[in-house]
C-alpha cells in the first residue's frame, strides 16, 4: 500500500469515526503478558489473551462494524500459537491497511526470573522439549528477537511487581492518548433533508444572506469563491465566523479532557449548498490546533432543489 493508500484510508477512518486502538501485546513466556492483559482491561479495553493471528483482521473487521461501541482494544498474541505466530506480521499488515494502527508492547525478564517463575509454578514452557527450562527460555528469545525489534515498547519486568507494571501500562496508554490527534469531523447539511444524527452539536446558519436567492449564484455551492466570499463577507457573516471558530477553539480542550474518541459539528442552513457549506469551509481552513485532526463533509451539496 503507497503512501496516498494510507492517507485515504486513515481520512475514511476518521470521517466515520471510526478510531480504533489496537495494542498487541507479547514477549517471554512468564513475563507477565497476563497480568499486563488484565491492566488494559482495567482501563476499558476489549481485551483477548491468546488470539490467533489470523483471527486479529476478522476481529478488527468486527470492532469496525460496530460503529464505535469497540474502539479500544488489547490482544495477547505469543508463542502459544505455535506456527501460527508465524503469520503475526502479515496479520498486522492487514489491519494496518484497514486503517488501524497497531502497537506492539513485548515484556521481557531476565532468565534468572524465568527459570524461577516456572520453577515455582510448576508449569511447563509452552516450548517445552523435555529437556532444561532455561534452553526453552533461549529458543524463545531467539524465535522472538524480530517482534521485539519492532516493538513500539519494551518492558523489562524483571525488577517490577504488579503494581510497577501497572503504572508502566498506565503509562504507556496515556502517552498515546496524548499524542493521538482528536478526529474533528465538520458536516455541512441542509435542515430541509434532516440533521446529521450523529453529530455532536448542531449551529444553524440560516439566519445569514441566502446566495440562492442572487440569480447569479443559485446555481452555485459554498465551494464557490463568489457564493462563499458572499457568505463571510457580509456583515453578520464576518462576525459569526469568527466567533464560531474561537468558541469550536474554546471547546477543543474540554473534548480532549474528555477523552472522546470523535467529535462532529454539523452546519445547517436551508439546502445545505451555499451558507453551511461557505461555514464549513471557512471553520476547516480557520480551526488551528496541534490536538486534532479536521475533516469535512458535505452531505447535500449534490442534491438540487
Amino acid at each position: 500500500m503507497n503512501e496516498a493508500e494510507k492517507n485515504e484510508k486513515d481520512k475514511v477512518s476518521r470521517e466515520t469515526g471510526e478510531v480504533i486502538q489496537l495494542y498487541v501485546i507479547t514477549g517471554l513466556s512468564g513475563a507477565g503478558k497476563s497480568q499486563a492483559i488484565h491492566y488494559f482491561e482495567d482501563s476499558g479495553f476489549f481485551c483477548i489473551d491468546n488470539i490467533p493471528p489470523a483471527l486479529l483482521t476478522k476481529f478488527a473487521q468486527i470492532a469496525r462494524d460496530t460503529h464505535g461501541k469497540i474502539t479500544r482494544i488489547a490482544v495477547v498474541i505469543d508463542i502459544r500459537g505455535g506456527e501460527l505466530f508465524e503469520t503475526l506480521f502479515e496479520a498486522l499488515t492487514g489491519v494496518e491497511e484497514m486503517g488501524i494502527r497497531s502497537r506492539i508492547v513485548f515484556l521481557e525478564a531476565s532468565d534468572e526470573l524465568l527459570v524461577r517463575r516456572f520453577s515455582e509454578t510448576r508449569r511447563k514452557h509452552p516450548l517445552s522439549s523435555g529437556g532444561r527450562i532455561i534452553e526453552d527460555i533461549n529458543y524463545e528469545r531467539r524465535i522472538l528477537s524480530e517482534v521485539r525489534n519492532c516493538a513500539d515498547f519494551v518492558i523489562n519486568t524483571t525488577d517490577m511487581n504488579p503494581h510497577d507494571l501497572y503504572d508502566e501500562i498506565r503509562r504507556i496508554i496515556e502517552h498515546e492518548a496524548s499524542m493521538r490527534k482528536l478526529p474533528l469531523i465538520l458536516v455541512s447539511f441542509g435542515f430541509k433533508y434532516g440533521i446529521p444524527i450523529d453529530s455532536d452539536m448542531i449551529f444553524d446558519v440560516r439566519f445569514l444572506p441566502n446566495p440562492y436567492y442572487v440569480p447569479e449564484m443559485k446555481n452555485l455551492t459554498g465551494m464557490d469563491q463568489r457564493v462563499y466570499e458572499f457568505v463571510l463577507h457580509s456583515e453578520m457573516g464576518s462576525e459569526f465566523s469568527i466567533r464560531l471558530k474561537n468558541f469550536i477553539e474554546y471547546l477543543i480542550p474540554q473534548f480532549l479532557q474528555e477523552s472522546k474518541s470523535r467529535v462532529q459539528i454539523g452546519i445547517g442552513c436551508t439546502g445545505g449548498r451555499h451558507r453551511s457549506v461557505a461555514i464549513t469551509e471557512f471553520l476547516a481552513k480557520e480551526l488551528t490546533s496541534e490536538h486534532v485532526a479536521i475533516s469535512r463533509r458535505h452531505r447535500d451539496l449534490e442534491i438540487k432543489s
